[in-house]
This record gives structure tokens, C-alpha cells and sequence, in this order.
């Protein structure tokens, strides 16, 4: 018992001290830091062993490296895996159990809570997407876990909605710093797309988490998804224009895979859920009978097509199939990321820019290397988002500041013209086509928090609809209220009665003659209970109104309270201050 109550008394003191100060979340994440890179080294290793058993390719050579697999295989394998996961989703669906929620919604719309068993779920069926050769990357499962780690440990600590959000942050850090070896980019990805914001008390903390996972991983054998790239020239001021032409291709082509993944989801809604993976899993299978280069994340296929010459035709053939894998993959139901994907046909089209370009104008041709990685990095930012978080990537790989000067102009443009178009990267789009309306990891959950029904005040007047001017008056003081609802024999919503206009000079004449529905407003408009604050101030700009009545629900007239626009703003106002607080580090 005394061990027990020695041991509730460091751990209150523990949580006293992560809650006093932010300093003391640098060795939590430094911890972190640590689980996510093992536990990335780990994944890794288990889908290489997968690949090596199911494909029977070296144990030392990635799986789209090879220069074929035995098409039996390649049909079978997905199929299999798919089909798993489909008897897995059947189930879910059967037992009515809620999907999983990614490490964006978690930050976005829950403070950062997430589940550490659905993460271990989603991070296990995106093993087995990857390790059965779906056309899916491993960097979503990464950063599932390490997230979901660092939210059950600020979770059981009882950390501040902030500090939580930025833990979930530090967490899916150092999951993409162990997975490159880049702890700058993974920094910068959890701040751009994670936590949603760049601030002074967010930095150390999360970079504290990024080095420990990218050490954590190097010192257990090396960064599963590392590139390295030869020495590169410096680029000429010739060069920007064309590479910003690059980006702004890239764009567009960022914006057509994304529109695609609603239509190509379309596809496979007449099945059974269970079958869907399975029928996904054997379209991938046969396109990599033409090129393994479409099966898995596609790491060894961008590190073999960095270093060689290619045709033209095999360039625009990889990136056609590899596009259509991926979106059959994530549309039939296989668990996975287009982040490496991304950077893989990305690389692509540098390259295939390039060659045309040397063809059709040679006066102005780019370096091939130089365009590969200004593709890359684009097509990432139009399709994760994040133009910082590539440009880093493009700067810890090549360390030349020169290239990732004309990289970083790429991604702006990039970011510039989808978020103008488009306005949502593949992960806040994906959300959206399930119905929600986010568009990037920043901190709304309490916004939504922010109701009708805990804002508005209950002690709402009514009076009858038949009732005088005169009889009004003695029953409601001027100023006791701003407002009483008008309502019928059936106590339902008939309109407000204002009461400044119910003591208007002008009405004492006839005050025994004219009844209160004829003054009655806004008959037509009234808020309902589960509105958030900002669909309520739109309501009241909307009608031009100072206060509004509260109705029961949407299908019922009974009044339950009232809200003025005053009071709605500042509690708007207030909610928006502490948030602002919390994104700058200061202590609430």
C-alpha cells in the first residue's frame, strides 16, 4: 500500500511538472522519439522479410527493384493479402466498430486523442497491404503508431490539449525522421501537416523527438526509406523557369490523382466489402507482371531509376501504372500512404520532364538529376502537402543549398496553385469525401466543442401569441431580457418579440389593441442545440440579428433558450485566444 501510494505521488508530480512547464516535455519526447524510430526499424524489417518469403527475391534487394517476379506469384500474393483485409473490414462493419482515426483528424477536430489498439490495427493491415506487395507505403503505419504511442502516454500523464496535440506531433516526427534519416524533415512534417502550425514552444520538443527516432534508427541498422543521391552542379538562374514550369505540370497532375481517388473508389462500391481488397490486389498482381516497379512503396524502384538511363516510354509506362496501382490500392480497401509513392512518380515526371524537354529544346534543358528531385519533392507537396517538409527532405538528402533553393520555389508554387484549385491535400480530402470539412491538422475540435446548447442561456420567456402589447408589458420588465419568444396554443416557435420594440413611445396609444405576433421577428430563423459557434454568428449576420431563439431540434418547434450575438462572439473570441496561446507556447 505504501508502495503503491509512493508510486501515485511521483507520478502527480510527474504530471504537475509536464503541466508547469513545457522544458519538461523534451525527455518525454526524447522517449518517444526512441519507441517510434524501433518500432519503424521494426516494421520495416518484418515487411522486407515478407517481401524476401512471399516473392522468394534477396533479402537485401527491395521488391520494386527486381527486374521481375514470378507472375504467379505477383496475382496471388495481393490477392491473399487483400482478401484478408476485406474479411477484417467485414467484420469491423459487422461489429460495428468505429474506424480508426488518423493522426490528422486526432490533432484536428480531438485535441490529439487517439486509440492506441487502432492504431496497432491499422498499422498491422498496412504491413500486410505493403508486405503482400500492395501499392501502398509503410510511412502511414509509421506514423499511425508513433503517433498513437505518443497520444496514450500524454493521455495517461493527463497533459493540456496542447501539449497533447504537440506530443501526438512529436510522435509522427519521429516516426518520418527514423523512416529517412532526415530528423529536419521529420520535424517540419509533423509542425506542417501534424500540428499544423510552425511556433517557438512546439520546436524543441518536437525536434528533440525527430533526432532521437532518426538516431534510434540508424543505430538499429539504417533508415528504411534513406535516399542518397550523387553529387550535384549548381543550377542556373536559366533553370528556375523551367522548373518552375515543372511544378506548375506537376500541379496539375497532383490535383487529377486526387479528383481520381473519389472515381476510382466508385469502381468498387457495386461489391462485397470483403471482396474489394481482393480484386484490387489482383490488379495490382498483373500490372506487375509488366514492371515489379508498381508493387509496394516503390523505395528500391526510386533508387534504381535515380542512377540509369531510361527510355521515354518506359518513364511515362512506370508512371501510368504505378498511379493506377495506387489508387486501386487505397480504393479497394488496402491500408497504406502515398507519401514515398508520391516522391517515387514524382521522380518520374522530373525525369520524363527532362528528356522531353532535351528533345524538343535543347537550348534550355535541365539537369535530369535536378528535375528528379524538383519532381519529387512537387508532387509531394500537391499530394501530402507540406512544400517545407520536401524542401528539407530534397536538403538533408543532397546537402546542396542550390538545389533546394530552386526545389523550395517549386513547392511553393505547387502549394500555391493546389491549395487555390484544389484546396485540400490527399489525406484532408479523403476526409472531406467522408463528410468532414478540415483542411489541414490545425486545432477546430474546439471550435465544434463550442456549441449552441453550452452558450445559450435557458431562462427563455414565451408569451402567447394572442397576448397584448399592454398585458406583455406587465408581464416582462424592460431590460430583464432582451427578448421573449412568441409561441401558440401548442407552446411552438412563432417568432421573437424584441423588447426594446415592445416599449417603443409610439406603441402606448394602442398598446391594449395589437398583439404581440405582430411584432414578432425572425419567425423563420432560430439556431438549433448541436450548432458549433460559427454556423451560429454566420446565422446571425445572415439575418441581420442581435439575438436568436434556441429550438429544440430541426424537426421540433419547442423553444428551449436563447443567444445573443454579443455574447456568441466573445466566447468565439476568447476560445480563438487560448488557442492562439497554446500555439505559441505560452502556458493557459
Amino acid at each position: 500500500m505504501v508502495d503503491r501510494s509512493r508510486s501515485n505521488a511521483v507520478l502527480t508530480r510527474l504530471r504537475a511538472l509536464l503541466r508547469s512547464n513545457e522544458f519538461y516535455l523534451i525527455p518525454l519526447s526524447l522517449v518517444l522519439g526512441f519507441v517510434a524510430g524501433a518500432t519503424v526499424t521494426l516494421m520495416s524489417e518484418i515487411a522486407q522479410i515478407a517481401h524476401m518469403l512471399i516473392y522468394g527475391i534477396p533479402i537485401d534487394v527491395r521488391l520494386s527493384a527486381n527486374e521481375r517476379v514470378n507472375p504467379v506469384v505477383a496475382l496471388i500474393a495481393p490477392t491473399l493479402g487483400g482478401l484478408s483485409l476485406g474479411i477484417m473490414e467485414w467484420l469491423r462493419r459487422r461489429w460495428k466498430i468505429a474506424s480508426a482515426v488518423d493522426p490528422v483528424e486526432a490533432n484536428a477536430l480531438r485535441g490529439g486523442r487517439l486509440s492506441l489498439r487502432d492504431s496497432v490495427v491499422v498499422s498491422a493491415q498496412t504491413l500486410v497491404s505493403n508486405g503482400c506487395g500492395a501499392s501502398v507505403g509503410l510511412e502511414a503505419g509509421y506514423t499511425q503508431i508513433g503517433a498513437g504511442a505518443a497520444s496514450l502516454a500524454g493521455q495517461f500523464l493527463h497533459l493540456r490539449r496542447n501539449d497533447l496535440r504537440l506530443i501526438v506531433g512529436c510522435g509522427a516526427a519521429a516516426a518520418i525522421a527514423a523512416a529517412f534519416g532526415a530528423p529536419i524533415t521529420g520535424a517540419f512534417f509533423a509542425c506542417e501537416l501534424i500540428v499544423g502550425v510552425y511556433a517557438v514552444g512546439s520546436a524543441a520538443p518536437i525536434l528533440a523527438a525527430s533526432l532521437s527516432g532518426a538516431l534510434t534508427a540508424q543505430w538499429l541498422g539504417g533508415a528504411p526509406y534513406s535516399l542518397e543521391t550523387p553529387h550535384v552542379g549548381t543550377v542556373g538562374v536559366e533553370q528556375y523557369l523551367a522548373l518552375i514550369a515543372l511544378a506548375l505540370i506537376v500541379s496539375a497532375i497532383g490535383i487529377v490523382v486526387m479528383r481520381s481517388s473519389s472515381w476510382v473508389e466508385r469502381l468498387f462500391t457495386w461489391m462485397p466489402v470483403w471482396m474489394r481488397p481482393a480484386i484490387g490486389g489482383l490488379v495490382v498482381g498483373a500490372m506487375a507482371i509488366a514492371t515489379p516497379q508498381v508493387l509496394a512503396a516503390g523505395h528500391g524502384a526510386m533508387v534504381l531509376d535515380l542512377h540509369r538511363a531510361m527510355a521515354i516510354e518506359m518513364i511515362a509506362l512506370i508512371i501510368v501504372l504505378k498511379l493506377i496501382a495506387c489508387l486501386v490500392s487505397l480504393a479497394s480497401g488496402f491500408r497504406g500512404g502515398l507519401f514515398f509513392a508520391s516522391l517515387f512518380v514524382g521522380s518520374l515526371l522530373g525525369k520524363l520532364y527532362a528528356g522531353v524537354l532535351l528533345l524538343v529544346a535543347p537550348s534550355i534543358a535541365v539537369d535530369p538529376l535536378v528535375s528528379m528531385l524538383t519532381g519529387m519533392a512537387t508532387l509531394g507537396v500537391a499530394i501530402v502537402g507540406g512544400p517545407l517538409t520536401m524542401s528539407f527532405l530534397v536538403l538533408e538528402m543532397t546537402r546542396s543549398v542550390d538545389v533546394s533553393a530552386v526545389v523550395l520555389a517549386g513547392c511553393i508554387v505547387t502549394s500555391i496553385c493546389v491549395r487555390f484549385m484544389f484546396g485540400h491535400s490527399f489525406s484532408t480530402w479523403r476526409l472531406h469525401l467522408r463528410g468532414e470539412t478540415i483542411r489541414g491538422a490545425n486545432d477546430v475540435g474546439w471550435l465544434r466543442n463550442l456549441t449552441v446548447e453550452r452558450m445559450m442561456r435557458s431562462d427563455v420567456g414565451k408569451v402567447p401569441s394572442t397576448t397584448t402589447i399592454a398585458g406583455a408589458r406587465r408581464e416582462f420588465v424592460l431590460g430583464s431580457r432582451p427578448a421573449v419568444a412568441v409561441v401558440n396554443n401548442s407552446d411552438d416557435y412563432l417568432g421573437l418579440l424584441l423588447l426594446p420594440e415592445l416599449y417603443l413611445g409610439e406603441l402606448d396609444q394602442i398598446a391594449d389593441e395589437i398583439q404581440v405576433i405582430e411584432l414578432a421577428r425572425y419567425t423563420d430563423v432560430a439556431l438549433l442545440p448541436e450548432m458549433n459557434v460559427k454556423t451560429a454568428m454566420k446565422m446571425f449576420d445572415d439575418a441581420e440579428a442581435e439575438v436568436l431563439a434556441v429550438l429544440e431540434s430541426a424537426e421540433s418547434r419547442k423553444v428551449i433558450g436563447f443567444l445573443t450575438e454579443s455574447f456568441a462572439r466573445r466566447r468565439y473570441v476568447e476560445e480563438i485566444d487560448q488557442a492562439t496561446r497554446g500555439v505559441l507556447g505560452a502556458l493557459s
